[in-house]
């Protein structure tokens, strides 16, 4: 399309009239009255004030005209232009000049309407950082030092203490999470962790992080030495529900009934190959001596175990593998086993606690077995199946870590004594 912008201004016109019903009402003007039209619509415009013409400007197709004209016009904003130097959202322009310290706009009288109308329209004020400061010290400290009869802090609790302590006046929840969020603070979640109170806690940790590292006393292991990792997880129950568990189905999980009839409970002992990803396990009724021994047998007949120079068996501090007795015993049945304890409450450095969790998440959650033969049965098919693509675990934790977390537990102590 070509000719002069006042052609095509017109050429617009006229097709949207056309379609707005101009055509069948036979009210398109011809190109004079346009070009008349034209020209009052730019004086009326520029100054505001209705044009005296013998145009009926009454008429539906004028006004049509008119509001088109208009709105292709270039119109002011109160915004800033997008190649300012400073750009930030209208909301943060707005409210950081005028809102007061509890979040309570100040005024809203403003010069632009679309600002104001922001205001009316509910939008939450910006709030100093102070407050964000002081909301979350407080998600920072335990209720019950706040005299806050609660033991940890929800959002909705957070809420209301903000509220009641005066610190703002008016505030949402989402903010609150927002602010949270950002400093990664959780205050309703918690975690259970120990202090170490074994006196030789380092030099036994050390000493499983180095078999890990296949060192022993300073010294590499050779290829006919093994690292075995063993323990057992006791009290696996068999529940049978009351109905029948129902399979998933379209926009419905897996259905598990509540109610279930004890069936009795197990212990399954397994040893871990902390270097070749072997697995050896077996199912017991309870924890004792007897069933340790049967576990060790069972690796120890077993080649490359059964020929090896050393097999260094690590092992945590259960009644029926205790102390220097319990590495005497075994000793004295297989000459080439070396017993070596975790240090008191340091089952995490034990990996075959890793391969248990693995158990835990797969096997029997949710636990429906409709007896105790179910359950061994299959507890040990996952462990033959899980031995098919298993691999070494990526063990990361060295003896760097262990000195850099005592170091920061004697810190932690020494805060709560002074």
């Amino acid at each position: 399309m070509t000719g002069s912008p006042d052609r095509l201004v017109l050429n617009f016109i006229n097709t949207m009239t056309y379609y707005c019903g101009g055509k069948r009402r036979g009210l398109i003007p011809s190109f004079a009255d346009r070009e008349v039209f034209l020209r009052l619509d730019t004086a009326h415009t520029s100054s505001n004030s209705r044009p005296t013409s013998g145009l009926d400007w009454n008429r539906e197709p004028a006004n049509i005209r008119h509001r088109i004209v208009t709105s292709s016009a270039r119109r002011l904003s109160c915004w800033p232009p997008r190649d300012s130097a400073t750009i930030s959202s209208p909301r943060d322009s707005i409210h950081r000049a005028r809102s007061s310290a509890n979040g309570a706009t100040v005024s809203l009288k403003t010069e632009c309407p679309a600002l104001r109308k922001s205001l009316e329209a509910g939008a939450q004020p910006a709030f100093p950082p102070s407050v964000v400061v002081d909301v979350k010290r407080l998600a920072c400290e335990l209720p019950s030092h706040a005299d806050v009869p609660l033991a940890r802090f929800t959002i909705p609790d957070l809420h209301r203490e903000v509220l009641a302590r005066g610190i703002v006046a008016q505030i949402s929840g989402v903010t609150l999470w927002r602010w949270l969020s950002a400093d990664a603070l959780q205050p309703w979640r918690h975690r259970s962790w120990i202090f170490p109170r074994d006196a030789q806690f380092a030099e036994k940790a050390g000493r499983v992080l180095d078999l890990y590292a296949r060192t022993w006393d300073g010294a590499a292991l050779g290829p006919d030495e093994f690292v075995v990792s063993a323990d057992e997880k006791p009290r696996l129950q068999a529940r049978r529900r009351k109905h029948a568990t129902l399979p998933p189905g379209p926009a419905r999980p897996m259905r598990v009934e509540h109610e279930y009839f004890r069936t009795g409970a197990l212990t399954y002992l397994a040893a871990w190959d902390v270097h070749r990803a072997k697995l050896f396990g077996r199912c017991e009724p309870k924890t004792t001596i007897g069933a340790v021994d049967r576990l060790v047998a069972q690796v120890m007949t077993t080649e490359p175990y059964r020929s090896a120079r050393r097999v260094f068996w690590i092992a945590d501090n259960c009644s029926s593998h205790r102390g220097d007795k319990a590495a005497g015993r075994l000793r004295a049945q297989w000459p080439t086993l070396t017993l070596v304890h975790t240090p008191v409450h340091a089952s995490w450095l034990n990996q075959v606690e890793i391969y248990f969790s693995i158990v835990q998440r797969k096997v029997v959650t949710p636990n429906d077995f409709t007896s105790l033969r179910e359950l061994e049965d299959r507890l040990l098919a996952f462990q033959g199946r899980y031995e098919q693509t298993a691999k070494p675990f990526q063990w990361t934790f060295t003896r760097v870590d262990l000195a850099d977390l005592l170091a920061k537990l004697k810190a932690k102590e020494l805060c709560r004594a002074a």
